[in-house]
């Protein structure tokens, strides 16, 4: 099978890895996996390009950057890809924005109307697909295959499809990379960390929509109980101070809410100082790509019930789901750090669920099974008779 994954994105965020981790994993399957993006804007920013060279997949061509759809100035993207997908006789065009999705439609027009091509998109959201008319099409006719994040979201969007393939299949993570290990103590000293100190670690945008506000609360109740207690905040955003710094602050809590910024080089170390992880809004990338390297690195997570959260976590047994509310959010946090057995249980169970439902090859498996349901379905419907 020769596959294509296009993205519209340049940037490395949200589902980029994913979409990386599927292909490398595909080749590894023996298929003939080719990449499509732009370039990053500049050599210091982050990329998927860079990225994919640096893993082996380099792009095959390089679309321009932008979003929406262009149909005057889109018409040299539409030609290089008409060309690709021509010279290579690909059989699958994995997109996983509306903007690629849109390029691939037009691209591949001819070939797919001829039934030698399918067209699979990714939505990366764990939830129901609005029904509006544009997306009725566009998820509908216009999508050979669907691939969701999650085997409950499938079924969630089932609807739309009028009977087309759709599948669910959880994201993945390096798991030989992230694995199990002892914090390191020059880390956590770093990072302002004393060695009694018990920390609960978040990984996310500091957005509006992610329930900082309800993170903070939590804390704050947390602490009053706890004086160990410390609360560990990776990542960045353009609103940080008004989301969560100044809010923080303003509740007396700075000296015990720890903003560690975005990481790269030492991501897994930081990772690793957290002692249980929570995720209360899925961003962007619903397959919560955080989440599931906390899992392979064997911490036990504290979560809310929303996307696709509640088939990650498995209830008592990996984590603890629980309400949106600061008091049930603190209380669920101190059964862990109060009980290590069942601490080190959940960590354990954790990690065994990565090892299985979170690997490239799983991932790559589901994608597979939709891919050949997805041909099956288009050779077919060019078959019969109109």
């Amino acid at each position: 099978m020769r596959i294509l994954q296009l993205t519209s994105d340049w940037k490395w965020t949200g589902p980029a890895e994913p979409m990386l981790r599927l292909g490398l994993a595909q080749r590894e399957r023996g298929f003939e996996v080719y990449l499509a993006c732009p370039r990053a804007p500049g050599p210091d920013e982050r990329g998927v390009s860079q990225e994919a060279e640096k893993a082996g997949l380099p792009p095959e061509i390089a679309i321009r950057r932008g979003r929406g759809l262009r149909p005057l100035a889109d018409r040299v993207d539409v030609g290089a890809l008409r060309a690709l997908l021509d010279r290579h006789e690909i059989d699958v065009v994995h997109t996983w924005h509306t903007r690629d999705h849109l390029l691939a439609l037009r691209a591949a027009g001819r070939r797919r109307r001829r039934g030698l091509l399918a067209l699979v998109r990714s939505y990366r959201k764990a939830e129901r697909i609005p029904r509006l008319a544009w997306n009725r099409w566009l998820f509908g006719p216009g999508t050979d295959g669907l691939l969701c994040v999650s085997p409950e979201t499938a079924e969630r969007n089932r609807g739309i499809r009028g009977g087309r393939p759709v599948r669910g299949a959880f994201g993945a993570v390096d798991t030989e990379r992230f694995v199990p290990r002892k914090a390191d103590a020059g880390i956590r000293a770093a990072l302002g960390l004393e060695p009694e100190h018990r920390v609960i670690g978040i990984v996310a945008r500091m957005q509006r929509h992610r329930r900082f506000d309800l993170l903070l609360e939590a804390a704050a109740r947390l602490f009053r109980a706890d004086s160990r207690a410390r609360l560990l905040v990776v990542g960045r955003g353009t609103h940080r101070r008004a989301v969560a710094e100044e809010p923080a602050r303003r509740m007396g809590l700075a000296d015990r809410v720890i903003f560690a910024g975005y990481r790269t080089e030492d991501y897994m170390e930081v990772l690793r100082a957290i002692d249980v992880f929570t995720f209360l809004v899925p961003g962007s990338d619903g397959t919560c790509r955080a989440l599931l390297e906390a899992a392979a690195c064997g911490i036990p997570a504290v979560t809310s019930k929303r996307g696709a959260l509640p088939e990650i976590v498995i209830d008592g047994v990996t984590g603890i789901l629980c309400e949106e509310d600061p008091d049930a959010l603190a209380d669920a946090w101190r059964a862990l750090l109060d009980d290590p057995a069942r601490h080190r249980s959940m960590g354990l169970r954790a990690r065994q669920r990565a090892e299985t439902a979170f690997i490239p090859s799983r991932f790559a498996e589901e994608a597979e099974a939709l891919y050949r349901e997805t041909r099956r379905s288009t050779v077919r419907a060019h078959r019969e008779p109109s």
